[in-house]
């Protein structure tokens, strides 16, 4: 048992391909994208994903391209701060052991450790799966037909295997009741360095960070009820602007970039809940598996726990796979139930609240992961 096909090039099926091949296996990779996806999340990374990075001998690099926010910073109407905190507590906490980066950096990074070691298929995807007692035949819309002994959906919240391979999105889908949407602008001013801004009214909050390259982060997170969610660009965009058209601060600037803006990240919050993360000779990780939600925050470190925890079990198991995929499941389940709760501790949705908005901001500013351009 030693081909083992990953579908995902994010941060879990990087991070899994690397340990896997560090044990001996052959992972290949196929990523749909034609190639790494720029923009994305930038996360708070540290704690145990900040560990495994280290291990992987890329915290350096990680630190040099990273951001020290100094403030999260909540402003009224005007523009003046009735909230926030400083940001250094985080590191005093972490003992230094934290920094804000691009998401699509962090999977770059993962990424080109695998150069040269691994497979890699992009611009492909898996439409078809047929398991078989020696293995997978695994159909690639471009590639055609290939068998591996197993395959991994390390493929997001939005994951093709977990369709494949259990049924439908909406049969593990927990909506949170949000949207949320990000995209990033140049030459926005004025700009406020390494400090978050957040302005919240009844059901709605608008922020901006700072990046570099004179680059400026917005992000919108506000509730919704049942509707339809817009694919089209044009129709995410009239969403936005009938959302915050009564903003205040600087939300007519902010709409006005908005105008201009190529690319919008736009999503629902929700989480996966699955009574199994695997099936036969399949087996779900990261986002596919247990998607915490964006409130939760430290996604991408529970996608690179969960690609350490699995090629450990497969490496310690001797082929016997559906023991290394229950052991997996034994030691994560309790501790991503806990981390999937916490988005539900939110007050009252945000637009039954005049004050939810701050209290929302508040209480989860610092688990935001910032999304921009092309994330997932």
């Amino acid at each position: 048992m030693k081909a083992i096909l990953i579908s995902g090039a994010g941060i879990a099926g990087p991070t899994l391909a690397f340990w896997l091949k560090a044990a001996g296996f052959e992972p290949t990779l196929v990523e749909r994208a034609p190639a790494l996806r720029r923009g994305g999340y930038v996360i708070d990374f540290w704690g145990l994903g900040y560990d495994i990075a280290e291990r992987m001998g890329l915290i350096a690099e990680v630190n040099r391209i990273g951001y020290q926010a100094r403030e999260m910073r909540i402003v009224d109407d005007r523009g003046h701060s009735v909230a926030g905190f400083g940001a250094r507590v985080f590191a005093e906490l972490t003992s230094g052991r934290y920094v804000t980066l691009a998401r699509s950096d962090l999977s770059r990074l993962l990424f080109e450790r695998l150069k040269g070691t691994v497979e890699v298929i992009f611009d492909d995807e898996i439409v078809g799966l047929e398991e078989r007692s020696d293995g997978v035949r695994v159909q690639l819309r471009q590639a055609g037909e290939r068998q591996f002994d197993l395959v991994v959906g390390a493929d997001g919240l939005h994951s093709v295997v977990r369709k494949l391979a259990f049924g439908p999105q909406q049969r593990f889908e927990k909506d949170l009741g949000y949207i949320v949407a990000a995209f990033e602008a140049g030459g926005y001013r004025p700009r406020d360095e390494d400090v978050y801004l957040m302005y919240g009214q009844p059901g709605r909050m608008v922020g901006r960070f700072t990046l570099r390259d004179d680059r400026t982060l917005f992000l919108f997170v506000f509730a919704t009820a049942d509707d339809p969610l817009p694919a089209a660009l044009d129709r995410q965009k009239d969403m936005l602007r009938r959302e915050y058209a009564a903003g205040k601060w600087e939300c007519p600037a902010i709409l006005a970039e908005l105008d201009r803006a190529a690319e919008v990240y736009f999503d629902r919050v929700s989480q996966i809940r699955m009574t199994d993360w695997s099936k036969g000779r399949i087996v779900l990780l990261g986002d596919a598996a247990f998607c915490v939600s964006l409130l939760a925050g430290q996604g991408s470190a529970l996608a690179m726990i969960s690609a350490y925890v699995l090629a450990g079990e497969l490496a310690a198991a001797g082929g016997q796979y559906r023991q290394a995929f229950d052991n997996y499941e034994a030691r994560l389940r309790s501790f991503i139930e806990t981390k999937q709760r916490a988005p539900n501790a939110l007050p009252a949705p945000l637009r039954r609240r005049p004050v939810g908005a701050l209290v929302f901001a508040i209480r989860w500013s610092r688990h935001f992961r910032f999304p921009g351009l092309g994330g997932s």
